[in-house]
């Protein structure tokens, strides 16, 4: 039976001879050294210091020595590769350090900036319906007049032939702000601004006038205390009935698609005389009164063709006079019609409520434009 290997020489494995550590400890301290970044450092670890790096190779040849042999070979190989974990700790703390600094300068995030992680909203159908409308008669060589929603009560009653005992005063249908003797309402109709507009104008005046209006009423499906109406007003010589008709019928086939006209039915207004309400050919069935089967009546116009839209006339000579007008001379056409009702018209609104609810979900649906 043979005795243990006593003889045996370190120096013949060649993993474990110093000249063979030394180069592969040169070779790992010079790989850290050329790392410029934490992920070429790990490739390096990896590679000088990893399971299959040699140094780690000639661990494992340590257990194939005999005993007396053991120790300085384990010295040498502990001391390099002690020495490479050294380096990698020292390039691993100087790399961070680096990577910190330029994410700092990077990655800087500018608060000031604007954001687009916020869901984007969009105009409310109001806004931009009353803009469509202005646009409309703009293009006609119109010009748009604005007031106050807070107005005198002569402005909103007085000049516009309204007298002291006509039912509209009353608490009923207007918002009388306090103290009662100061004669200021929430204006109930735009025409306040007609009566402004003739008052620091010489004619001729070509104006439309859109806004908001108060009155009290319930607020409901149909009916809302705060709405919304666009009114026009002409003043110029020779100006009649007929071309009341035309703007009205241009007016329509813009909003509502050609081919839709209006019709007039006689009426009273104490502003305008004579006076007639506008009705509006049914945009869905088109004026024929029936569905598209041709046999139920149509459920918008109820079979008659006709939707009523607003009211008009020839401006009455004494709302002239108060608005120093002169009547001999001049003559001139008004109209109104609410803006929310026009807009249910076109996009088939059953509830005025959605109009006024503030829901987002139901302002994107028009996005930017109608």
């Amino acid at each position: 039976m043979s005795g243990p290997n006593n003889e045996y020489d370190p120096v013949e494995v060649a993993p474990l001879q110093p000249e063979e550590i030394e180069s592969a400890t040169q070779a790992a301290l010079t790989a850290i050294a050329a790392a410029t970044d934490l992920e070429q450092l790990k490739q390096a670890r990896l590679d000088h210091a990893g399971d299959r790096s040699a140094l780690a190779l000639a661990n494992r040849e340590i257990g194939a020595l005999p005993p007396q042999a053991r120790k300085e070979a384990g010295q040498r190989v502990g001391r390099a590769r002690g020495e490479v974990n050294k380096a990698l700790a020292a390039r691993q703390s100087v790399l961070e350090a680096e990577h910190e600094a330029r994410m700092l300068i990077e990655e800087t995030v500018d608060l000031t900036l604007p954001t687009d992680r916020l869901p984007v909203g969009a105009r409310h159908p109001l806004t931009t319906g009353s803009e469509l409308i202005a646009d409309i008669f703009v293009a006609m060589g119109w010009e748009v007049a604005e007031g106050p929603v807070i107005e005198a009560e002569w402005l909103n009653f007085d000049a516009l032939n309204l007298g002291p005992d006509h039912p509209a005063r009353t608490m009923q249908d207007t918002f009388w702000t306090d103290p009662s003797d100061n004669h200021v309402v929430l204006r109930t109709h735009t025409s306040p601004v007609q009566a402004r507009t003739m008052l620091t104008r010489e004619a001729p005046i070509y104006v439309v006038c859109p806004g908001r209006v108060f009155r009290t009423d319930e607020y409901d499906a149909t009916h809302s205390p705060m709405f919304h109406q666009v009114e026009g007003l002409a003043i110029d010589e020779g100006i009649s009935m007929a071309h009341l008709k035309g703007t009205l019928d241009t007016f329509a086939a813009q909003m509502f698609g050609a081919g839709i006209t209006t019709r007039f039915r006689p009426s009273y207004f104490p502003f305008t005389e004579p006076s007639a309400e506008v009705d509006l050919t049914c945009f869905v069935c088109r004026g024929t009164g029936l569905k598209d089967n041709g046999a139920d009546p149509c459920r918008t116009c109820k079979g008659e063709g006709w939707i009523e839209w607003g009211g008009c006339g020839i401006v009455n000579p004494r709302v002239l006079r108060a608005c120093g007008v002169d009547p001999e001379r001049y003559s001139g056409f008004a109209f109104g019609m609410g803006i929310d009702r026009t807009l249910m018209f076109r996009h088939g609104l059953e509830d005025l409520r959605t109009l006024f609810e503030g829901d987002i979900r139901f302002t994107t649906a028009f996005g930017s434009d109608l």
